[in-house]
């Protein structure tokens, strides 16, 4: 019997890695060689909680983590078509029976091998060339997140738009509202490192607000304008959060003039007052955007296409073998901003 190591939860913020049978393809699925895999909030999550809920009793069970993963071909099945051996790709972690991979299902990415049930190119997978490193190709699933983001937003060319939060969902969200076309896009942050990152990747400005008055910064960089009432209120279209605190909403309610959107991609850590009177000055729209209902390989082809850009929002890479530090890194508020864990050859 082969084995492979993997990576699951084991007790509350530590992972276990684990030794575990190696899986065989049907005839319908491919056998990946996973070569790069990135580390997202919802991992810590299921970590900091000690795993999945597994009952109205309070237990929980361990599960295999990594929904990021990029790999290679190593085994197909007979009825497999459109893909070979050696072919580099990405996955769809939603498009599989047997559960979301590395979200509760059977298999979870940080393995060294991944089992892709009911391989179909442009529905499960995708493949991408050999000029796209395996760490970058790893952050097509989270670009995915951002880019529906962003559709979501309607975001036109003439738009002006800050985006709250210089994580990965909220560098990406700017990089795909550049490829857009949108004339101006503010990101917002409290650490200077992350911004310096957001204007090396396009943002036109940035804001740091923890020293400075958002509203009045949004006001200089995009203009006066008002509310319902006729107040002054900052010439800002489109608020995204993807930093998920309350105050990305107190923020966005105290600067939205008429007519403006703020669309929250970011997970709540919890739930906040929120001033609807403020809102309905405004006439604020709120819009959530969730997962990628149509984006997971949509965005691929842009990836490949601009790799640099986007591997700069990558700042640890570390090897399997150090998975632990990898994961600590992971769970360490304001130590990492995307850990890509790599596999050797």
């Amino acid at each position: 019997m082969a084995t492979m190591k993997s990576v699951r939860t084991g007790a509350q913020n530590h992972i276990d890695l684990v030794d575990v049978e190696r899986p065989v393809p049907g005839p319908k699925d491919v056998l990946i060689k996973i070569r790069a895999c990135g580390i997202c909030g919802t991992d810590t999550f299921f970590l900091h909680i000690g795993g999945m809920p597994a009952g109205a009793d309070g237990s929980m069970r361990s599960i295999p983590l990594g929904h990021e993963p990029a790999g290679e071909v190593v085994e197909l099945g007979a009825e497999v078509t459109g893909l070979k051996a050696g072919d580099r790709v990405v996955v769809n972690p939603q498009g599989v029976p047997s559960g979301i991979i590395g979200c509760g299902g059977e298999h979870g990415g940080m393995s060294e091998y991944l089992l892709l049930e009911d391989a179909e190119i442009g529905r499960t997978v995708a493949v991408f060339p050999d000029t796209v490193p395996f760490d970058v190709a790893s952050l097509n699933e989270p670009m995915a997140v951002a880019r529906h983001c962003v559709n979501r937003s309607e975001a036109k060319p003439t738009d002006k738009v800050v985006v709250f939060g210089a994580g990965p969902i909220g560098l990406g969200a700017t990089i795909w509202l550049k490829l857009r076309g949108v004339e101006h896009v503010v990101v917002a942050d409290v650490i200077p490192e992350r911004l310096e990152t957001a204007l090396a990747v396009g943002a036109d400005a940035v804001i740091n607000s923890a020293t400075e008055d958002v509203t009045a910064r949004l006001t200089e960089l995009h203009g006066q304008a008002a509310n319902a009432l006729g107040q002054p209120r900052a010439g800002t279209d489109i608020y995204i959060d993807a930093a998920g605190v309350a105050a990305v909403f107190n923020a966005t309610v105290d600067a939205a003039k008429w007519g403006a959107k703020l669309v929250m991609v970011a997970v709540q850590k919890k739930g906040a007052d929120i001033d609807l009177g403020g809102m309905l000055r405004s006439e604020l729209t709120l819009i959530a955007s969730q997962g990628y209902p149509t984006e997971i390989f949509e965005v691929t082809p842009e990836i490949v296409e601009h790799h640099e850009r986007f591997a700069r929002l990558i700042s640890h890479r570390v090897p399997f073998a150090e998975a632990d530090r990898a994961f600590e890194l992971a769970l360490t508020p304001g130590a990492a901003e995307k850990v890509v864990v790599t596999f050797d050859a």
